[in-house]
């Protein structure tokens, strides 16, 4: 873990005025606007903190791509906030937020990690035998952001056509251009990318990796683990690394959805952190009936559903026109 000057901090934004601390931080080419529907979501409840990780968003520009630096700055704000915090994590991010959580356990009251395991990820093809499962797009994502002609960019429609033949998804496209701003106005204003494309492309193996935790360092408290169902980030083999060292973990598989489970199930997974965090902060009407395996098993009263384990999965049921998540 690093120690971080004043200049080094992250850049923060925070939604809501009172109550537990929520904070969020995004995955690869990501910025902690890309949470702001979630984080609207907990306001009323909750304070809720938006971080930019380095070489994105506001967050200043580094020498190099490292688990453990980045860690260390996230570290910094828990530090500044004087009070435990639920760190939720995605992608990029949910391995900063685990590496954080086992050298720092006390600045977390509970982790959230989002579609991504402990585990060193393969710098090209699949994880699966699955032949449909696509290698990972990211090497492909920076070279075609970084071809875009900026000088002669003149409206953002134009820089999802140059992007559209590597990114064929429309949400994947839209993802990545929230990084892309103008300075000024008019002919007089110039595109540049909120992302040190560089830097990440010549670091991108780093990314895939998975620094050695401490010596026998788990973190106890209480771990939301969430998938999409269409994703291959996180696998059945994945389970006994993440039971190692994080021994209370809940998975969740959502329908319905792949890496960027936030963005294309919100609805569920707004439902199923706020169930999470309820149980966490053992609010009125949650009451904790019993435990088995060291799980707690939860009963929600005055009408809502029941949340509770079959075959080591958490099932989560909802109603008024939500899909159910299970395996």
């Amino acid at each position: 873990m690093t120690t971080t000057d004043p200049d080094d901090r992250l850049h923060a934004r925070t939604v809501g005025d009172s109550g537990p601390r929520v904070v969020f931080v995004h995955g690869l080419f990501g910025q902690g606007k890309n949470w702001t529907t979630i984080a609207k979501g907990l306001a009323d409840r909750h304070r809720v903190t938006l971080l930019d990780l380095p070489n994105h968003g506001h967050s200043p520009w580094t020498e190099r791509v490292d688990y453990l630096d980045m860690a260390g700055l996230v570290a910094a704000e828990l530090e500044s906030f004087g009070e435990p915090a639920t760190l939720v994590g995605h992608s990029m991010g949910g391995k900063v937020a685990m590496q954080l959580a086992l050298r720092r356990p006390e600045l977390l009251r509970a982790l959230v990690v989002v579609d991504m395991a402990p585990v060193e990820y393969p710098v090209s093809g699949g994880r699966t035998d699955d032949p449909d499962e696509e290698a990972s797009p990211f090497a492909a994502f920076i070279a075609a952001m970084q071809a875009v002609d900026l000088d002669q960019l003149k409206t953002r429609d134009e820089a999802d056509a140059a992007l559209r033949e590597a990114v064929p998804s429309r949400m994947v496209r839209s993802f990545l251009l929230q990084s892309l701003v103008r300075d000024g106005v008019g002919a007089d204003g110039g595109w540049r990318w909120r992302l040190n494309l560089e830097l990440l492309g010549r670091d991108l193996e780093e990314l895939r990796g998975w620094p050695d935790p401490p010596p026998g360092a788990t973190f106890d408290g209480p771990v939301l683990w969430v998938a999409g169902a269409n994703s291959h980030y996180v696998l059945p083999q994945d389970r006994a690394r993440m039971d190692e060292l994080f021994p209370h973990t809940r998975l969740v598989k959502i329908k319905g959805a792949g890496h960027w489970v936030h963005s294309e199930q919100p609805e569920v997974f707004l439902e199923t952190l706020r169930r999470f965090l309820d149980v966490v902060e053992q609010r009125d009407g949650l009451d904790v009936v019993e435990q088995r395996d060291g799980l707690d098993v939860v009963e929600q009263r005055d009408g809502l559903d029941v949340v509770e384990q079959r075959d080591g999965l958490d099932v989560v049921e909802q109603r008024d026109g939500l899909d159910s998540v299970e395996d």
